[in-house]
This record gives C-alpha cells, sequence and structure tokens, in this order.
C-alpha cells in the first residue's frame, strides 16, 4: 500500500506552496469476560486518507476513505478550495510556515503479537482470571477484558516528506464491584482506562494473571471501612492518580491551542498565559516534567507527528518552572514560541490539533518508605475514579478507589471514598516528595476527548509516586 499510495500521491498533486497526505489504516480486536460469560468479539477496520493543502496563505483539508487515484484528486480539489475560502479569515499567513521536510520510519516494540496466541486462548486466559474474582458472595460484578489496536500510517508531502509508522497497542482492563446493602464499592486496573504500546507479553510485565482476585479483596476491604477523614492532610499519590492529576491539571492547560482560545466554546480555556513562559512558578523545584513520544512501552509514542514533525524529549516543567507549551508546528507560528511534536488526530478523518502524547513526571529521589516515614498525619490515594475540573483547568475536585491513612510514619486504616481539592498551582507548588525510579510506573488514558467535532485520542503517562502538603481532603458517598 505504500508504494500505490506514494504513486498516486505523486500524480495528484497540485501546483501549490504545501500538500500533504496522510494515510491511516486502523484495526482493533476487544474481547470481554463479564461475570464468567464470554462477550461477542468485537473487531473493526478503518481507512482513509486526510489531504492538505497550504497556498497563498490558505489553509484546507479534506478526507476520503476512496484511495483511487479519481478519490484522491477529488479530495486534494476540495483540500483547495478551502485553502481558497481561508484566505480572508486565516490566523496567520499559513504559506510563510516552515513545515516539516521529514524522512524517516517508526514501528513498536513487540515481542508477543496479538495474534501469536489464538483467540480461543486469548478466551481462556480472561476466562480465568474472571472465575477467580468472586471470592465472596459480596463480589456482585466483575469483568476482564483485552483490546488489541495496530494502526498503519504513511505520510508523504510534496516537496519530499515520506514517513512510515507502525504502531501496536493493548489495552487490559479488570474490574470487580462490592455490594452490601446501600454500599457499594469499586476496584479496578487504573481506574477508567489502561494501556501500553506492545504485544501480549505487557500482561507478565503487569502481572495480569492473579489480579483479579487480588482487587477483589480490596474490594471488600473498602465495604468494611469507614468514610475518609475531612480535613488538611499531607496528600501522598499513587502513579496510577498521579497520571489524572497530569493529565488534568498541567497536560490540558499547558496546550497551546487551547492557550490561543481554539478550545473555549467546547473544553474550556488554560489559567496558563504565553508570557508564563519561561518564568512562572508551576511547581515546587522538585517539579520536572516531560513530554517524551520516544518512549517505547508508553501509549502514545511515535518517530514523527501528524505533521511530520520529529518526535524528541522535551522538559516542559523544569525544577517547578514553565518552559515549554504542548504547542505544535502551526500553534508555534500563531504564538511565537517553540513547542513539541504533538499534531495529532485520531484518525484520518480529521485534522491535527495540539494533544498531549506522553507526558510524565520525572522520577526524583525518595523511596517509597522514605516517604511513608516522613509523614506524622496524612493519607495514601490510589486509582482515580471521579474527577472535575473547571473550564481554565485551575480549580479541580477528583475522587480515588483507595484511601488509606499514614499516621506517624506508617500506613494505617484503610478508608473508602477518598476524595480531596485544589487550585493547580498551589497544589503543584506544595508538591514536598517524588519518588525515586522504584516508585515509577506506566499508564495511560485511551480515551482522551478534545477539538470539535470531537477527537478521541491514546495519551501516555508514567509517574513516581508523590507527596503534597497541606491538601483538602474529604469522604464521598
Amino acid at each position: 500500500m505504500h508504494d500505490l499510495i506514494k504513486q498516486r500521491f505523486k500524480k495528484i498533486v497540485p501546483n501549490v506552496d504545501f500538500c500533504s497526505l496522510r494515510y491511516v489504516q486502523e484495526r482493533s480486536e476487544e474481547l470481554k469476560v463479564r461475570q464468567n460469560v464470554a462477550e461477542p468479539p468485537a473487531s473493526k477496520h478503518d481507512v482513509g486518507v486526510m489531504l492538505m493543502v497550504i497556498d497563498k496563505g490558505g489553509l484546507g483539508y479534506a478526507a476520503t476513505s476512496d484511495l483511487s487515484e479519481a478519490g484522491l484528486r477529488e479530495a486534494v480539489a476540495r483540500a483547495q478550495q478551502w485553502a481558497e475560502r481561508s484566505r480572508e479569515n486565516r490566523l496567520i499567513d499559513f504559506s510563510k510556515v516552515t513545515m516539516p521536510k521529514a524522512q524517516g520510519e517508526y514501528a513498536s516494540v513487540v515481542k508477543k503479537p496479538w495474534n501469536s496466541v489464538s483467540l480461543a486462548d486469548k478466551l481462556d486466559l480472561l476466562l480465568r482470571e474472571s472465575a477467580q474474582c468472586q471470592i465472596n458472595d459480596k463480589i456482585v460484578d466483575w469483568e476482564a477484558s483485552l483490546e488489541s489496536v495496530q494502526t498503519e500510517q504513511i505520510y508523504l508531502t510534496n516537496d519530499g516528506g515520506e514517513i512510515r509508522q507502525s504502531s501496536q497497542y493493548l489495552l487490559p482492563g479488570l474490574r470487580v464491584i462490592a455490594n452490601q446493602g446501600v454500599e457499594t464499592q469499586i476496584r479496578s486496573l487504573a481506574g477508567f482506562g489502561y494501556g501500553r504500546q506492545g504485544g501480549l507479553e505487557i500482561l507478565d510485565n503487569i502481572g495480569f494473571v492473579g489480579k483479579g482476585p487480588q482487587l477483589a479483596e480490596e474490594a471488600l476491604q473498602l465495604l468494611a471501612a469507614p468514610n475518609c477523614p475531612n480535613e488538611c492532610l499531607d496528600l501522598m499519590l499513587a502513579p496510577d492518580q498521579m497520571m489524572l492529576q497530569l493529565h488534568e491539571s498541567i497536560g490540558h492547560p499547558l496546550e497551546l491551542d487551547r492557550i490561543l482560545g481554539d478550545e473555549r466554546n467546547y473544553a474550556g480555556t488554560s489559567f496558563v498565559t504565553l508570557d508564563m513562559f519561561g518564568s512562572y512558578q508551576y511547581g515546587s523545584s522538585l517539579l520536572n516534567v516531560t513530554f517524551d513520544p520516544t518512549i517505547s512501552e508508553q501509549l502514545a509514542s511515535y518517530g514523527f507527528d501528524d505533521d511530520g514533525m520529529l518526535a524528541e524529549k522535551t522538559y516542559v516543567i523544569l525544577d517547578g518552572i514553565l518552559i515549554n507549551p504542548l504547542g505544535s508546528v502551526m500553534s508555534q507560528a500563531r504564538a511565537g514560541l517553540s513547542g513539541v511534536a504533538n499534531a495529532r488526530a485520531t484518525s484520518w478523518n480529521r485534522p491535527p490539533i495540539d494533544r498531549m502524547a506522553n507526558l510524565n513526571v520525572e522520577a526524583g529521589e525518595s523511596g517509597f518508605e522514605e516517604m511513608i516515614r516522613s509523614i506524622e498525619r496524612g493519607i495514601f490515594m490510589k486509582t482515580n475514579v471521579s474527577w472535575s475540573i473547571d473550564d481554565s483547568r485551575n480549580k479541580f475536585q477528583f475522587g480515588c478507589e483507595w484511601g488509606q491513612l499514614i499516621e506517624n510514619g506508617e500506613l494505617t486504616q484503610v478508608v473508602k471514598n477518598p476524595n480531596y481539592r485544589g487550585i493547580s498551582a498551589t497544589f503543584w507548588r506544595n508538591l514536598k516528595k517524588v519518588g525515586n525510579a522504584d516508585t515509577y510506573d506506566v499508564f495511560g488514558v485511551p480515551h482522551c476527548g478534545k477539538g470539535e467535532p470531537n477527537q478521541v485520542i491514546r495519551v501516555g503517562h508514567a509517574s513516581p509516586v508523590c507527596v503534597f502538603a497541606d491538601v483538602e481532603v474529604f469522604g464521598g458517598a
């Protein structure tokens, strides 16, 4: 298909300042077992191209699933028309934007391909895990699932750019629900989503087998636990909750198109302004956050973004100071700021916009036990269950599945329905301990929504355990 698309693109390229073609093919298969019953497997196949034209200052897009020469020719003509129409109302002179002219390849590191194990064997694995979950009659619902996604992308430009990327993702899921009377508690594998890039070897890496009964036991502990106290405490967050904290109160507010106002009608704006970069104290001196699509196992790794920009590790926050926005080549041109390779689209039928990829908190120097011993009165929370944040990504309130008090340097009483609230900058400035590499873990958000029309995309996050001072925590129903 690569050679065929390349041949057809050469034939239909118009005489314009810039033209690109982005071909995307995606195949997925999802398997689920609920209460020891296998649900029908679901599979999807989607393929098409997006064409972009920049000419005489205007910019236009057009997408098609007709990959014939005639189909591509018709789509590029529509993109030209949109470029012409946009000239009078353009944000900038797009013809002056230097678009990347990259050549290269990227492929996920896969040790055990999805298709190397039969459908029957994969369902048997899920059935065995499901069968171990109901350790007590109070376990009223449980499920185990696996989803594999495989994508192939080709990116071509009229000035010789040529990129091929192949990615494979695995999205495992486990959820157990316990109930007694009016009380219900949930324990899950990383809350609302989990995923890494690679094959079935990921299941061994995360200890998937046997995780179900562990979650069931924890759900029963929560049923019997007292409610989370209402007070101001030191808050210690596990990586699977740091993932959500990082995503909502650093990732989204640093997206440059949001700062420029593009998202205000739908997903809101940002408390961050353009003049903050290079000087604003976003967090304590312990806070170091990187944008890094080069880490092979993370969910949103790639070699080049969807505008052909080379992916590189970049600090967005260094020693607590805000350094770089999450802005792609187009947003960089609009804002006059440097950025990152984060032009990303959910599929072939959407233009790329500024998105998080792998956004990570870098490991520090504190060990887990050391952090526990440093806390006189605090709480340890794991696994997001709810989130709420204002339109400027500033004031937030998050809930977790699991809470455990820390008293006089020791983990003690398990508590249920733990929640906490804060203001983004104040919260991150109160960061007092950052865990070392032994506390570090890799997670992913499979379904992050943004854009009009909506785009749902995969995002990777990694973080160590972290401790924050003077956080308002409270119990919930």
